[in-house]
């Protein structure tokens, strides 16, 4: 496996990279070798020996740094336990470095985690306390407790939660505990966003026209918007991931969304303070990734493109951004090393901006002050562990590397991968992981997750299920490797982005890199079709081979599991239940009916009717009861668990069926091939509304009278906006719901009355419970 990757790497063109001697080529080689090396064995099925490589994999990064002055595992001497102040995937991800390095781990968990992988996986666990995030994650006096009552003498917030309180820092310097992050000033500076502006003016550092300023009166901010010109962009001076932030199109809107904007702030930081900003309609997010130590150096690892998002939180990042030039990389870099040494920054850090892609400047956005969820990309560019680099700077070391030796080598992708709704706006979905089969991991791909098969995904939480990072020589290759894991991923029992990632990796404009911030809004044509519209042959066919699959597997694993409950002796029995099963002058028959979700979202919109004649060589005759669709010949060749080889129509393919029960109804998702279609099998005829109501962006319900409105999703009702009896126009916002820290605005579905509105501000609201009705000027 090695020997193929030396050959990868060595003969890399450079991407565009710039660093072009042999010695910084076998640099990199060493490097990149010994990060993949230590990640897969600090894998969680190789858990129980990882503190038998610390020395060795430590010695591999030592032996290629010349200027190293880290002795190995040896220095850090004052970390010996290491409590994570997280959950999920990056809890997990950092309680394995942590272990590799020889280090004692400590893991926190709320009611909702009590039994998540990462409590699992570490050495202890400390309960905080109820599943709310500001009841545990958020609660610091019961993380620094839990930090003294376990003996640790580090804490790492990981992202998200605490990672970004400047209180929080300082609080566990009182108290003694090292936090793996930076200093609280330079927290207390970033986290800032107003105050942010001002240091990296002074910096000078390239900030977007915008108002920074502390008087937060809506009359004035309201003017300073109209001197700032339409559109813009008002922020949270707090937080980050997209939440809180508003794009204001029109002057008449701006009030409106300054509150709304306040609101979902005070939610999800705390402080509901705001910033106003010219608004860039053809931007990309390009940041830069920096580390720092106490010793006062500063270095970046090159830069990430984060421009593929939703809701304004990203969802497909790459190492290095494509189609720059080798003058904007450096350009960049070293205004990322300018603002982080306005701040006298230590640890791992990303300095975000927006470039304007008709001019190519770059403009300061943001500082966030933590390890970013997607810095995995760059991990795997520039071979090295960013954890263990937060450890050992952490611990006062120096860092391993200086400017001129890190090296940038290959491509990287990294696609989140979300329990959530994506015809329904991207609305985040909760439910169990009923069926969880990630893609195997090698030496260039990976998976950061935190769940396993049976666990659930809830409300209280962000929706991430895992985060899928492949690398390769250069662009292409690297996206191909995307797409392919992407179609190997397997999720059953509640929505995913999946599909929607897949469409994305194969769109002609990503793939020649053209990308920016409005991708998805200016291709949602290609990307988010309406249902009705994309009702084609070449769809219905596939629905129609996979439900021909499924149902040949299906009735395999029947006859396996009725072959094994006969009773002994009973030949006659036995013949009945043969394969094939015996009967008298004429074949056994067995008919099923599937519902279709075209969509992946619940919707069950068509019906198939299947007919399966067992033949005597085993094999089965399917046949689709529409009038016009030929049968197909299906034989079950081997099958283990889920894993089936299928023969149909003279061709073998390898099929996965998985199946489980749910509200009385059995749900049966297949993948073969690139396909991956869900299907449920039920005894009751569901009603199926043809107005089309389900396409409105209200989520009218199918099945409930013209007009109902369902709730998308479960979540509270933070702001009823009409009364019961008011006429509404189509479009028209009646309440506003919050679910995961995230606002959803829910509207009227036509014009009409509002009648049965019963919920209130307060209240928590289940996913489909009836919201209200809208009953038309004819009352229907």
């Amino acid at each position: 496996m090695m020997r193929s990757y030396s050959s990868l790497l060595i003969g890399s063109n450079g991407n565009g990279n710039g660093n072009g001697n042999g010695r910084r080529r076998a640099l990199s080689l060493s490097l990149l070798v010994a990060i993949r090396r230590r990640w897969l064995s600090s894998s969680p099925s190789n858990d129980t020996n990882n503190t038998n490589n610390t020395n060795t994999n430590t010695n591999d990064t030592n032996n290629t740094n010349d200027t190293n002055n880290t002795n190995d595992t040896n220095n850090t001497t004052n970390i010996r336990t290491i409590l994570v102040a997280n959950r999920g995937e990056i809890a997990c991800r950092v309680i394995r470095t942590a272990r590799r390095l020889g280090l004692r781990t400590v893991a926190v968990f709320s009611d909702a985690d009590r039994h998540a992988l990462h409590v699992r996986l570490a050495d202890q666990a400390v309960r905080l306390g109820p599943a709310p995030s500001r009841l545990s994650y958020l609660d610091a006096s019961a993380v620094i407790q839990a930090a003294l009552r376990s003996g640790a003498q580090a804490v790492h917030p990981g992202y998200g939660f605490l990672s970004e309180s400047a209180q929080f820092a300082q609080r566990c310097e009182e108290e003694g505990l090292l936090l793996v992050g930076p200093p609280a000033s330079a927290i207390r500076d970033m986290g800032d966003k107003s105050a942010s502006k001002t240091i990296m003016a002074a910096a000078g550092v390239p900030l977007v026209p915008g108002y920074h300023g502390p008087d937060q009166r809506a009359h004035f901010l309201r003017a300073q918007a109209e001197q700032i010109g339409f559109p813009l962009l008002i922020k949270p001076t707090h937080g980050g991931g997209g939440k809180g932030m508003r794009v204001v199109h029109r002057a008449a809107d701006f009030l409106d969304s300054l509150h709304s904007a306040r609101r979902e702030a005070a939610a999800s930081f705390g402080v509901d303070t705001v910033l106003l900003e010219k608004y860039i309609t053809e931007p990309r997010h390009v940041e830069v990734q920096v580390f720092g130590d106490k010793l006062g150096n500063v270095i970046h690892l090159y830069e990430r493109d984060c421009s593929l998002q939703r809701r304004h939180q990203k969802i497909i990042e790459e190492a290095p951004a494509p189609n720059v030039s080798h003058l904007f990389r450096s350009q960049i870099g070293q205004a990322a090393v300018s603002a982080a040494k306005a701040v006298a920054y230590y640890s791992a850090g990303t300095v975000e901006f927006i470039v304007d892609t008709a001019s190519h400047h770059f403009y300061f956005m943001e500082m966030n002050t933590r390890l970013q969820v997607e810095h995995p990309v760059t991990e795997m560019v520039v071979g090295q562990d960013l954890v263990e680099w937060q450890i050992r700077v952490a611990n006062g070391e120096p860092l391993p590397l200086t400017q001129d030796q890190v090296s940038l080598t290959g491509h990287a992708f990294e696609a989140r991968i979300y329990a959530e709704n994506v015809p329904r706006g991207f609305l985040p979905a909760t439910g169990t992981l009923h069926h969880y089969r990630p893609v195997d991991v090698t030496p260039t791909v990976r998976v950061e997750t935190g769940v396993e098969e049976g666990d659930t995904v809830t409300v209280h939480y962000d929706p991430m299920i895992a985060k899928l990072v492949v690398w390769g020589q250069n662009r292409a290759a690297a996206l191909l490797k995307l797409k392919s894991c992407l179609s190997d991923f397997q999720i059953a029992g509640l929505p995913t982005n999946v599909s929607f990632l897949q469409d994305l990796a194969s769109h002609w404009a990503f793939q020649k890199g053209q990308v920016q911030t409005h991708f998805i809004e200016h291709y949602k044509d290609d990307l988010l079709t309406d249902s009705a519209m994309t009702t084609t042959n070449e769809a219905s066919n596939a629905s129609k081979l996979s439900a021909m699959l499924a149902s040949a597997c299906l009735c395999h694993l029947e006859h396996i599991s009725s072959s094994e409950a006969m009773p002994c002796g009973d030949r006659l029995v036995s013949l009945w239940y043969a394969n094939p099963p015996f009967r008298m002058h004429h074949s056994a028959k067995t008919t099923v009916e599937f519902d279709w979700d075209k969509d992946m979202d619940g919707s069950f919109e068509g019906r198939l009717k299947l007919a399966i004649t067992h033949q005597t060589d085993g094999g089965y005759f399917i046949e689709i009861e529409d009038g016009h669709s030929s049968g197909l010949e299906v034989k079950v060749l081997q099958s283990g668990d889920n894993n089936f080889r299928v023969e149909a129509g003279g061709l073998q393919t390898d099929v996965t069926v998985a199946h489980y029960f749910k509200d009385h109804n059995k749900y049966i998702h297949v993948w073969h091939g690139d396909h991956h279609q869900q299907f449920r099998q039920t005894k009751t005829i569901r009603k199926i509304s043809d107005d089309g109501s389900h396409l409105k962006p209200s989520f009218a319900a199918s099945s409930y009278q013209k007009g109902t409105v369902v709730a998308p999703m479960a979540g509270l009702v933070i702001k009823v906006l009409v009364d019961n009896g008011a006429q509404v126009e189509e479009g028209q916002p009646i309440l506003v719901l919050e679910a995961m820290k995230m606002e959803h605005v829910v509207k009227s579905p036509r014009p009409g009355i509002v009648d049965g509105l019963k919920v209130t501000s307060g209240q928590q609201v289940f996913d489909s419970t009836v919201l209200f009705n809208i009953k038309g000027d004819n009352t229907s």
